[in-house]
């Protein structure tokens, strides 16, 4: 088997890491920093720690007084949200245990080293006043990356929702029937799928999440060949529920044929429709986040599946600002070169000599891009 020419170099886009904990670790730095200009202060000891137990005080007084107003809404929700439990919504509105306590601590602390003329009870009626002007003036409301990696962390966001849905309800079922399907095409159509590496199930990404029904009409390099062998399975109170995947030639540059099952992952319709949605409250730039969000825990789920391996490659891209005809046949078709020279490389004993083009989040130092136009993968750098 002759060796072609190795897949030219492609701009792949930038889906992101899972957050480390790079926050945490500058917490600590910042603390040790902190701690070290206050003892090159060389203050007294004394009023330095009234001053210390007092701050630390009123910031354990600004979180039961901002736990105390969130109680306000919730007793009125005791039943549709607590199940009548007015402890169960307490404990919700003051998740940590450990605020009374400290403030208790600390208050009892300031009181042992006390020493000014002002009331104490002074001290802490300004305090609480402050705390509660930076709540009413929204002064305390966490920041869009607090709330991303909340949510990330919590497994809550639209796209790991929809990943794991169209995990468990379609590729899951899908996937392991693919092998069978191509290989039952094969015996009658030996020359179309020579490249056993591409008996996969192909499912395009597009960060865009314009998902085109008609292939065809997306690319006209792309055209449709048939169908493969459906799978009819009972599903959900659905007898004969029919899974079944479309067969497309797809010509490239030099007017060869490549031939594979393609299909987008529909779930990015449901991201798109959100988007245009007011109801949804869904941004243009939510929506790119939420793609890429998407596109990695998908693979994160799939690279888990041992059921899955090796029936699927994830094709993920950006289109570009300048519209071009045949863009997509281009992506698909990168895709199965290299999955041909894969082949190539296994039957005569080696490795290829480039990285695999399967993107693998956990291998790339990428960021998010604040820009929706496709940009050059790079490593020294943002």
């Amino acid at each position: 088997m002759s060796r072609e020419p190795w897949p030219r170099q492609r701009c792949s886009p930038r889906i992101p890491q899972a957050r480390g904990g790079r926050a945490q670790r500058a917490v600590y730095l910042l603390l040790a920093l902190c701690a070290a200009a206050l003892l090159l202060a060389g203050q007294p000891l004394v009023p330095t720690a009234r001053s210390l137990t007092f701050h630390f005080a009123t910031l354990q007084i600004g979180a039961l007084l901002k736990g105390t107003c969130y109680l306000a809404e919730e007793i009125f929700h005791l039943h549709s949200r607590h199940h009548g439990s007015f402890w169960r919504a307490l404990s919700t509105c003051f998740p940590p245990g450990w605020h009374g306590p400290m403030l208790l601590i600390s208050g009892s602390a300031y009181v042992a080293l006390y020493s000014d003329g002002q009331p104490l009870g002074l001290h802490f009626i300004l305090a609480s006043l402050c705390q509660l002007l930076m709540l009413a003036l929204g002064l305390q409301k966490p920041s869009a990356v607090e709330m991303s990696e909340m949510s990330e962390r919590s497994k809550q966001n639209v796209a790991h929702g929809l990943a794991w849905s169209y995990y468990v309800g379609y590729l899951k079922i899908v996937l392991p029937r693919v092998k069978e399907s191509m290989e039952e095409f094969s015996r009658g159509n030996p020359n179309l799928l020579a490249c056993r590496k591409t008996w996969k199930l192909h499912i395009l990404v597009p960060l865009s999440c314009d998902v085109c029904d008609d292939l065809e009409k997306a690319d006209s390099n792309i055209q449709y060949v048939t169908d493969l062998t459906e799978t009819t399975l009972a599903r959900a109170g659905t007898k004969k529920r029919v899974y079944k995947h479309s067969l497309y030639a797809i010509m490239d540059e030099e007017n060869q044929l490549w031939h594979c099952a393609v299909e987008y992952a529909t779930p990015l319709q449901s991201i798109y429709a959100m988007s245009q949605d007011e109801c949804a409250a869904f941004s243009r730039e939510e929506r790119l986040e939420q793609a890429k969000l998407f596109y990695r825990t998908l693979e994160e789920i799939l690279k888990d599946s041992k059921e899955c391996a090796d029936t699927y490659r994830l094709i993920a891209y950006e289109e570009p600002e300048t519209a071009e005809s045949h863009f997509l046949s281009r992506e698909i078709v990168w895709h199965l070169r290299q999955e041909h020279h894969e082949e190539i490389a296994v039957l005569e004993g080696s490795h290829p000599h480039t990285p695999s083009t399967a993107l693998d989040s956990a291998e790339l130092n990428l960021q998010i891009s604040v820009s929706d136009l496709p940009q050059p993968l790079r490593t020294d750098g943002f």
